[in-house]
């Protein structure tokens, strides 16, 4: 499906809850194109896997293998990586934002914002100490990225860099 089309992801996510309806939840979760099987040992995994794989040859559904990871420990998954301690930040992604200078302007903050808005999960009072970076992007404020806007600046690279691994309660 095309997805220059606009309701294209919508329908997309649609067909595929649809098809995936019965098992979402139990041993699948579904994303617009992505989905990961899950089961509590491996030979759950190995049978969910084949119910999926099933499923994918009864509806004509097509998986590109070169994208496929099977029988994983751990994978990322949106931007995150999952495994059995729980969601943490991906590295790779974080080793960009450790090596980032000071901002100079408005679209590097915007950039910032939006890339460390991404994690915020991770980052305890976010939008507080953000605030002195979000203030730079209104309307009729002159570009000052002072003492303050620094602080917020290296606070949020150092707790990003220092995420915590967030895990299911044991309750």
């Amino acid at each position: 499906m095309p997805f220059e089309l606009c309701n294209a992801p919508a329908t997309l996510q649609r067909c595929m809850l649809s098809i995936l309806s019965d098992l979402v939840d139990k041993c699948i979760e579904v994303f617009m194109d992505d989905f990961s099987i899950f089961g509590s040992s491996f030979d759950s995994c190995f049978d969910n896997l084949d119910t999926i794989l099933k499923r994918c040859v009864k509806t004509n559904l097509v998986l590109n293998w070169e994208k496929c990871h099977f029988m994983v420990i751990e994978g990322i998954v949106l931007g995150h990586k999952i495994s059995y301690k729980g969601i943490e930040v991906d590295k790779a992604k974080i080793e960009v934002i450790e090596k980032l200078p000071p901002l100079v302007n408005i679209k590097g903050i915007i950039s910032f914002l939006g890339y460390t808005g991404f994690y915020q999960r991770f980052i305890k009072d976010f939008s507080k100490i953000a605030k002195p970076l979000s203030n730079l992007l209104n309307k009729d404020t002159p570009f000052k990225f002072d003492a303050n806007c620094l602080s917020a600046f290296e606070t949020l690279k150092e707790k990003l860099i220092s995420a915590p691994v967030i895990t299911t309660p044991n309750w």
